[in-house]
């Protein structure tokens, strides 16, 4: 690793980070990962300083991390809006990785119209302004914090990250329709005949996104990003693929969202 360059990784163990943390070894950084040390990654090389502590409190933050400094922060993880705060003045550059849920109709379909949200939606769409809003408060809470990230570090970065699949996900969704075909069921429920896209994307592809925007600090800065694969799959051709991938046939069978419920683990 180079002797130059310090990184802090705030999470790195999850789908997405050993390739975030190897992408930036293999820059020159020399690496750190901030986090509690309840799942460790045999991806993470042994030179990686691990800072074990809990990223999710004000007191713990500052125990853990004091007042060391970093040319570059990637926060994966932990309560985002606290670990900007701490960092900074001490981060020469902080990326923020979050999710979509802070744009308005995320959670409220219906408050839109036409109803749901643009396919695709970029990063022009509103996001939610006040706590009172019909997705609620905790997508009041997620638009906050990317506010507070850009207002504490303006050339920094937010990238919203969608559903991640690949290898070491906690909870792959896609196994809800690959169980059913290994165990040849004869058809799979699915919600509005599986019309619905639920926005996701391949850990490594994700985790290029990151490094992308630490590549390119000049377009990056202050900016925020909506990511996932270009190409996107409905419910009703995932359960086609994943049928077709076991060597299964199934009916595929379409009630109501509200009916579905055999479905519901998976939207």
């Amino acid at each position: 690793m180079g002797d130059g360059k310090r990184a802090l990784v705030i999470g790195g163990t999850g789908p997405t980070g050993p390739h975030v943390v190897n992408g930036l070894i293999a820059r020159g950084y020399r690496v750190a990962i901030f986090h509690r040390g309840t799942h460790e990654s045999d991806e993470i090389p042994a030179e990686v300083e691990h800072i074990h502590g809990d990223p999710h409190f004000a007191g713990t933050i500052a125990e853990a991390l004091g007042s060391r400094e970093f040319d570059l922060v990637v926060a994966m993880y932990g309560r985002t809006r606290l670990l900007a705060r701490h960092l900074q003045g001490r981060a020469g550059r902080f990326v923020g990785v979050g999710s979509m849920s802070g744009t308005r109709g995320h959670f409220a379909s219906g408050s839109l119209f036409p109803t749901g949200l643009p396919v695709p939606t970029d990063e022009s769409a509103p996001v939610v302004r006040a706590e009172g809003e019909p997705d609620g408060k905790f997508a009041w809470r997620i638009a906050e914090t990317e506010r507070e990230i850009l207002e504490c570090h303006p050339t920094g970065t937010v990238l919203r990250y969608p559903i991640i699949y690949g290898p070491n996900q906690l909870l792959p969704w896609d196994w809800c329709l690959i169980r059913r075909a290994l165990d040849r069921r004869p058809f799979v429920v699915l919600p509005d005949a599986g019309l619905r896209l639920i926005t996701r994307g391949y850990s490594v592809n994700m985790a290029h996104a990151v490094l992308c925007a630490v590549d390119r600090p000049e377009a990056a800065a202050g900016k925020v990003f909506n990511c996932a694969d270009d190409r996107q799959l409905t419910l009703h051709q995932m359960a086609e693929l994943v049928a077709r991938a076991v060597g299964h046939q199934w009916e595929i069978v379409g009630l109501p969202a509200a009916l579905a419920m055999p479905a519901w683990p998976m939207i």
